[in-house]
């Protein structure tokens, strides 16, 4: 069948009035989420991953895409009303979005960046439709050397892609290694590193570690904050709707950051962030109003905002198609793949072709949903951005907690004549090392992803040296493989390169704005 017709398939499935319900879920508890200060999306679907855990796989993966779309919709309304961006994707959306609001255009601010996302997710979603057969059917040809390449590619784009030091970000890759070699080994049934307890011969639970390091790690590292610094929310002014000469503005740069965003998002070294400095540069190029830029230009919302979402889109490629997560947003996504036995990459094409076209049919409704739910509850979501800080932190604490004991939380052992759970020690405990990690400027996504494909890394090796009889040549001998060797190397660079050239744009920008 193709690509149209599997298309329409999904389209009829994710049309069922159950998945419509859970779309719908997803995307407003994700836009409710995402909009709360100092909240980015990864922290928003690492949140709510336990919420999905119930469900039945089709249903929580539609709820789950539906929560990604909104929680990257809602940081879009933090930047632009609070100036707190809640990702370093949002950055240039807060440096025009909220000049925009200080001027009372707010409304129109909060409108591009939906619309925008609007257009670049529809169009994204349709390229990934239609890319992601392609690279299944490279992919299939991979063996377990090629594989092992595809996994080492993983690790040091994680590594090289997250944080400002690639050796930081290697230290956490390496956390999470270790914490993969937790449980029984599959090939030969031995205990590892259990240390004689029973609860974690099955291993370190995917979910469980996500929630304590996005959500417990933050929350600790906010309460340890030394200062409070008290945010002025901006009202909005006026009419949320843009005018005719900002459709004018803005129609362009949407187009246009929707060409930058999703090859970059698809990019094993690619990121949100660069998709968003290189659309900001180019609308500031191409402008007819440059003096404006610094001081609130339109464009400079619409292009960022596009690029952003539909570098969102175009993550789930490689996460897709090979299993290879791009950004912390996607990590998480693997996770919750992973909690219902799922593998992305080229056999989830073949094994769970209905699913997979679900998934991808839903994020078309999602956006639809966004756009519809979005901007006639404008006022809504700002009201969400009053909530003190305290009671904020406190309330993700305690849903990180409850939705960690619905998923997998059962009492299993007791102090004295108290009982207790063992997953809840192990989510205080990797909170702790979130805020450790944190504290010291350690990324966060890293430990995750080496968590998730450790595992598989290490069980392709072993089958690709046993093939080979334990001949390591083996593991370079593949056309395939060297070349994925070859990118990884280049992924050490590219990233660091990108990063200097769009922010050195922005840079100068901001300085001759203040000249």
């Amino acid at each position: 069948m193709d690509t149209f017709g599997l298309l329409a398939n999904g389209l009829v499935a994710a049309m069922q009035w159950q998945n419509l319900l859970y779309a719908l879920l997803g995307v407003t508890l994700g836009t409710a989420v995402g909009v709360l200060p100092g909240i980015g999306p990864a922290l928003t679907v690492a949140l709510l991953l336990p919420v999905t855990y119930r469900l039945d796989p089709t249903g929580s993966l539609i709820m789950f895409a539906g929560i990604y779309y909104g929680g990257m919709y809602g940081g879009s309304t933090t930047s632009i009303l609070l100036n707190t961006p809640g990702e370093s994707a949002s950055i240039v959306t807060a440096l025009e979005g909220n000049k925009m609001a200080r001027k009372g255009r707010g409304g129109p601010a909060l409108a591009t960046a939906a619309i925008g996302s609007f257009v670049a997710g529809l169009i994204a979603t349709v390229a990934l439709a239609f890319l992601a057969p392609w690279v299944v059917k490279v992919a299939l040809s991979f063996g377990p050397a090629d594989y092992f390449a595809l996994m080492v590619l993983a690790f040091i784009t994680v590594s090289a892609a997250f944080g400002d030091s690639a050796l930081r970000g290697i230290t956490a890759l390496f956390i999470g290694l270790g914490l993969g070699c937790i449980g029984i080994d599959l090939q030969t049934g031995q205990a590892r590193l259990a240390f004689g307890i029973p609860d974690l011969l099955d291993g370190i639970e995917v979910t469980t570690l996500a929630v304590a390091l996005f959500a417990i790690g933050e929350t600790l590292a906010i309460a340890a904050s030394p200062s409070q610094i008290k945010e002025e929310v901006l009202a909005v002014k006026g009419s949320v709707w843009m005018t005719l000469q900002d459709w004018k503005r803005s129609w362009a740069a949407w187009l246009r950051g929707t060409v930058i965003g999703f090859p970059i998002g698809a990019m094993p070294a690619g990121g949100a962030e660069i998709g968003t400095f290189f659309s900001y540069a180019a609308e500031r190029r191409l402008s007819k109003h440059p003096e404006e830029f610094g001081q609130g230009a339109i464009e400079g919302v619409a292009g960022p905002e596009a690029a952003n979402n539909a570098s969102a889109a175009g993550t789930l490629v490689p996460l897709l198609t090979l299993g290879l997560p791009t950004s912390a947003t996607a990590a998480i996504m693997l996770a919750g793949f992973q909690q219902f036995g799922l593998q992305p990459g080229p056999l989830l094409f073949e094994n769970n072709a209905p699913l997979v076209w679900s998934l991808i049919a839903s994020l078309l409704v999602a956006n639809f949903m966004l756009l519809v739910l979005n901007l006639p509850l404008i006022g809504l979501w700002v009201k969400l951005l009053t909530i003190p800080r305290p009671w904020l932190y406190a309330g993700i604490l305690t849903f990180a907690t409850l939705g960690t004991l619905g998923a997998n939380g059962a009492m299993s052992g007791r102090l004295g004549p108290i009982p207790f759970s063992f997953e809840l020690l192990i989510l205080l405990a990797f909170g702790i090392l979130g805020y450790g990690l944190r504290r010291f400027g350690y990324p966060i996504a890293p430990v995750v992803i080496g968590l998730i494909l450790g595992p598989l890394a290490e069980q392709q090796l072993r089958r690709a040296l046993a093939i080979s009889q334990g001949d390591p040549v083996a593991l370079v001998h593949s056309p395939i493989a060297v070349t994925l060797y070859v990118i990884a190397a280049a992924a050490l660079l590219i990233p660091l390169y990108l990063r200097m050239r769009g922010k050195g744009a922005v840079l100068q920008q901001m300085a001759a704005d203040e000249d």
